[in-house]
């Protein structure tokens, strides 16, 4: 039996760039035969712009609103998992982050300040994977392979453009231990165009995410 997990979608309870309820979200991929989501809402100036934008911290009640929404709307059939896009300051680098959790959040001051370095350091002390998003979109720098576990090389919102070729490529040449798919997801009129991953064994927590992930056992949704 084969399960289907997207791991790239927000939701408008918290991005700004997103329309699409948390509540809608659970129900179009449940719809679509999804067995879960991962919510992957922006940490980025964008999301605190009128929110303590230099201590998005004290906001860490907001910031976890889609996926305790998400959460509440799945019930115990479908997965909902925490994750983020976090955009550093400075510069429009994406990064998709994986084994979040709302503890993590609490814990940590202003993400946006880390940087790739010191946050690639924080992922490997709390069991999370650092992966950059949609790596050659315009305007986007590539980063230096060794504060990443690896790269999104699959974005459906990219699909006809050759950018996601260029991921693979890229991934392969510094042979990157994490590939993700997913559909950068923000409203229904995506619904016909998402992406993901397929996986031989159900995915309940984070702990199986990231175990999953770093072993490459899953197919990507092209």
């Amino acid at each position: 039996m084969s399960y289907k997990y997207e791991l790239h979608c927000h939701t408008g309870a918290v991005s700004r760039c997103a329309s699409i309820t948390p509540e809608r979200a659970v129900e179009l991929y449940r719809e679509k035969g999804y067995d879960g989501l991962v919510v992957t809402d922006h940490y980025s100036c964008q999301t605190f712009l009128d929110r303590h934008i230099l201590a998005p911290q004290k906001e860490t009640e907001f910031f976890l609103e889609g996926y305790r929404r998400a959460l509440k709307a799945a019930g115990d059939d479908f997965t909902v998992l925490l994750g983020m896009e976090l955009r550093f300051y400075g510069n429009g680098n994406d990064y998709l982050v994986y084994g979040v959790t709302p503890e993590f959040l609490y814990e940590n001051r202003n993400l946006m300040a880390v940087y790739p370095r010191r946050f690639h350091e924080l992922c490997k002390q709390n069991n999370m994977i650092f992966v950059q998003a949609h790596p050659f979109r315009p305007y986007i720098f590539r980063t230096n392979p060794k504060y990443l576990d690896g790269c999104e090389v699959y974005n459906a919102k990219n699909k006809n453009s050759g950018i996601n070729e260029k991921a693979e490529k890229w991934a392969e040449e510094n042979n990157m231990l994490v590939r993700v798919g997913g559909s950068d997801f923000h409203r229904e009129s995506q619904a016909d165009n998402i992406s993901g991953i397929i996986t031989e064994e159900r995915i309940k927590t984070n702990d199986d995410l990231v175990r999953i992930l770093k072993s490459g056992e899953f197919e990507i949704i092209r």
